[in-house]
């Protein structure tokens, strides 16, 4: 039995409607808001969604099978201030005006998944990191579907928990969780918190402070008991301090890719090593399906994750050995004419871009560029110095990418569109190279979304 076998949750909270019918309102339309409005209808609040931008016809569809009223291109101040609570869209930052003013009236702000905990008793293995926690989020619930677990996916993957925990009835929860949705949870418990890294992300949203957004990975801890896990990477200094400061009551289980004392999940003679209370586990690397440094972390971590659950060894190692990786995160789009083009939209960050620099064998053409989020790009100085034959800069302001590199590359190409990018790409390549996507920066300047910038690629690839 895994060490979270056996934990006994807390009852889910159930408000009394004969008191009173509480009113929350939702901001927010998309995946997380339309969730959350939904479970709180079924819960018996008075609810209302207000969105100042368009809402999506499937969510639109989702609010009106409910009945639950909403507004969208607009807030109405009168509709949204009477709220008891207030459910707040991760990707909303403080600064905006509605929000201010539900601060300054003290009406109480939370996330979705902090709204969502209150009404089930699942186990939670919940995931947060700068990077890797949409790929081992995916491995894990990959790991515990195929033992036959009746498990959901949710955050920034996957359905919204509150839908789910609106509509289904799952046992176990596998949440990928980003600093935005911690920074609005209070109460919710994780049984199992990995914290996979914490290098300098989002910081236009921390106030440039990276002690702020390394606060908000921290609290993924938040109300850990003795009885529950806390996964991390034992390398990383600012995880180190943390521990060392004995924030957290948790029992720890931390993965390096060395065996280092008190370490219980690490790489030895070329096969990975998972040591829980009763039970080790050990597998050929080569056979494992992720490959790179940073994706055996990835696997050491929902390894320990497995084995403190309880999966088997033969089904975490056929596990392990089939999973098929995760859509824009180092995904091989083509080879055209000799040059492999690799997709890694979803290096949103300096770090991320780094890891997939990293991980390259041949000379690359590397296409950087998007939404700044205050990244310092000496972390891959050395990289693009050593590996690069040119840079293709995709956004609608490259200025801050001319500053640091211009000089340190000897071709360097700005790029209006994901097309002509690619375009640019294919003329500089050279047999044998690779052509990779891994943009450092947010994609709003350009695309909808990540999503939308790693599917413009790969449609480009295509046609050539």
């Amino acid at each position: 039995m895994g060490l979270i076998a056996t934990i006994k949750r807390k009852e889910p909270q159930v408000i009394n409607l004969w008191d009173t019918m509480r009113r929350l309102v939702v901001l927010g339309g998309g995946e997380s808001g339309a969730g959350a409005a939904v479970l709180a209808k079924k819960q018996g609040f008075d609810v209302f969604l207000s969105d100042s931008s368009e809402i999506k016809a499937k969510y639109k569809a989702l609010l009106e099978q409910y009945d639950i009223p909403f507004e969208e291109k607009q807030h109405t101040e009168a509709l949204i201030l009477n709220a008891d609570e207030i459910v707040k869209s991760p990707g909303i930052p403080d600064k905006v005006a509605i929000i201010q003013k539900i601060k300054a009236q003290n009406i109480p702000i939370i996330s979705e998944i902090e709204f969502a905990g209150r009404y089930t008793d699942a186990k939670m293995i919940c995931i947060t990191g700068s990077n890797g926690k949409t790929t081992t989020t995916s491995l894990i619930y990959h790991i515990l579907k195929n033992a036959g677990l009746n498990v959901g996916l949710a955050g920034n993957i996957g359905d919204s928990l509150a839908l789910q925990v609106a509509e289904k009835n799952y046992d176990y929860y596998v949440i990928e969780l980003s600093s935005f949705q911690l920074d609005g949870m209070y109460d919710f418990k994780a049984d199992i918190a990995i914290l996979l890294n914490i290098t300098p992300d989002h910081l236009d949203r921390y106030e440039y402070k990276f002690e702020n957004y390394a606060a908000s990975k921290f609290r993924i801890t938040q109300n850990q008991t003795a009885h529950d896990a806390f996964i991390f990477w034992n390398d990383d200094p600012t995880i180190a301090d943390f521990i060392e400061e004995k924030k957290t009551k948790a029992t720890l289980f931390p993965f390096s890719q060395k065996n280092e004392k008190d370490v219980k999940a690490f790489s030895e003679n070329n096969n990975i090593i998972i040591e829980t209370s009763n039970n080790k586990f050990t597998m050929e690397e080569e056979l494992v399906a992720l490959t790179g440094t940073h994706n055996l972390y990835n696997s050491l971590a929902a390894g320990l994750a497995a084995k403190l659950i309880g999966i088997s060894n033969d089904n975490l190692r056929q596990s392990l050995s089939d999973f098929k990786g995760v859509e824009h995160r180092l995904e091989k789009v083509a080879h055209v004419r000799g040059v492999e083009y690799i997709n890694d939209s979803k290096a949103t960050n300096v770090n991320s871009c780094w890891y997939a620099l990293q991980s390259m064998k041949t000379p690359t053409v590397l296409i950087l560029g998007g939404t700044d989020k205050g990244n310092d790009y000496s972390e891959i100085e050395s990289l693009v110095k050593a590996k690069v034959r040119g840079l293709i800069f995709l956004g609608v302001d490259n200025s801050k990418l001319h500053a640091f590199f211009d000089g340190k590359v000897k071709t360097i190409v700005d790029a209006g569109s994901m097309q002509e990018a690619v375009n640019t790409a294919y003329g500089m390549a050279q047999k044998g190279d690779t052509v990779l996507l891994s943009p450092c920066c947010a994609s709003f300047d350009l695309f909808q979304n990540y999503e939308d910038r790693g599917r413009q690629f790969k449609k480009c690839v295509e046609k050539l």
